[in-house]
């Protein structure tokens, strides 16, 4: 069992207001809905969009009629993104669950078909991280093992996952995506107009 989380509760303080409820393209999704939607269509059985700095946005940003994802508050969001990750492991933890799935709503254009390859790389390997690379870059989802729930959980919040990373390293597994979607962050108004000007 794999349980997708979107991390969204920061203060968005270079876009100025919640990247969450930014608008993509004519139809007026927002980015958490579009985020929520991708995962959604790759296969992920429910996804949680953890907010904290912009809660009421990020609830009114979410897409309407959809019973597969909840948004759940995280009242520590000032103490960093791994806080916000360990709050969305609190929330969909469970004795079957076998790995999450983590995004930031930052990251609105990975495709669902990178999803899933990501997805599928951990059911095939059962490595303790998958993540998206190309080239230099590397980027999200990121599926974790529960093999390595526990270093997440005692990882210096002033390091974060970086720490999980490199003690992994020499077994997680880098997956080739040929989607800039899945390396492209939005986090300034000058990003986020690239964004519209683009693909969205």
């Amino acid at each position: 069992m794999i349980r997708a989380i979107v991390l969204a509760a920061g203060a968005s303080s270079r876009m100025g207001q919640a990247k969450a409820a930014l608008p993509l393209g004519a139809s007026g999704e927002t980015v958490a809905a579009r985020v929520v939607r991708t995962l959604l269509a790759a296969g992920l059985p429910s996804v949680t969009v953890v907010a904290g700095a912009h809660i009421d946005a990020v609830r009114g940003a979410m897409p309407a009629f959809e019973p597969r994802a909840r948004v759940v508050e995280h009242l520590g969001w000032a103490q960093g993104q791994l806080s916000s990750l360990l709050a969305g492991l609190v929330a969909v933890d469970d004795p079957q669950l076998e790995a999450i799935l983590v995004t930031l709503v930052d990251v609105p254009l990975v495709r669902a078909d990178s999803v899933a390859a990501i997805v599928d790389a951990w059911r095939r390997t059962r490595a303790p991280i998958v993540r998206p690379v190309d080239g230099d870059r590397h980027g999200h989802p990121v599926v974790f093992d529960r093999a390595v729930f526990d270093d997440l959980r005692r990882a210096d919040p002033n390091v974060g996952a970086k720490a999980v990373f490199a003690l992994h390293a020499a077994a997680r597994l880098d997956v080739p995506i040929t989607d800039d979607g899945a390396f492209v962050d939005v986090d300034t108004p000058a990003d986020y107009q690239r964004l519209l000007n683009g693909s969205a």
